[in-house]
C-alpha cells in the first residue's frame, strides 16, 4: 500500500492535505478498499463548520455504512459535489479525489504522516 508522503492521516483513514490555510480531505487506500464499492457519499454543505474528531458526512457501499471524520477543525468552503452521482471515483482514485475543502480555524493536531499510518493500518487487522 503507498500512501502519499505529502499527506497528513487520521486514524479514521482520512487524509489531509494542508495548503495554506486550506485542508482538503478525502479517504485513504485502506478505507476505499475495506468498503468495498461505494455506492452512495452523504455530503455536508459549505459554509457548515467541521471539527476535528467528529463526523462530517459518511459513505455507503455494498458491505458498510461508515461516518466521515473530520480530521481538522475550520468551514467547509467547498463540497466535491461530482461524488454524488459518480461515487465511485473514491474507490478508483482515493487520492485524487477529495470530498471537502476546509478553512482551518486551527492547526491539525495529532495526525501521522505516512509511515506511522501504514504501521497503524497493518495493527488494526489482518
Amino acid at each position: 500500500m503507498s500512501n502519499p508522503a505529502d499527506l497528513l492521516y487520521a486514524d479514521s483513514h482520512e487524509w489531509v492535505k494542508v495548503e495554506g490555510d486550506e485542508a482538503v480531505v478525502g479517504i485513504t487506500h485502506f478505507a476505499q478498499e475495506s468498503l468495498g464499492d461505494i455506492t452512495y457519499v452523504e455530503l455536508p454543505a459549505a459554509g457548515d463548520t467541521v471539527s476535528a474528531g467528529k463526523e462530517f458526512g459518511s459513505v455507503e457501499s455494498v458491505k458498510a455504512a461508515s461516518d466521515l471524520v473530520s480530521p481538522v477543525n475550520g468551514e467547509i468552503t467547498a463540497v466535491n459535489d461530482t461524488l454524488e452521482n459518480a461515487p465511485e471515483q473514491l474507490n478508483g482514485k482515493p487520492y485524487e479525489t477529495w470530498i471537502i475543502r476546509v478553512k482551518l480555524s486551527s492547526a491539525p493536531e495529532g495526525l501521522m504522516n505516512a509511515a506511522a499510518y501504514e504501521e497503524h493500518c497493518k495493527n488494526e487487522h489482518h
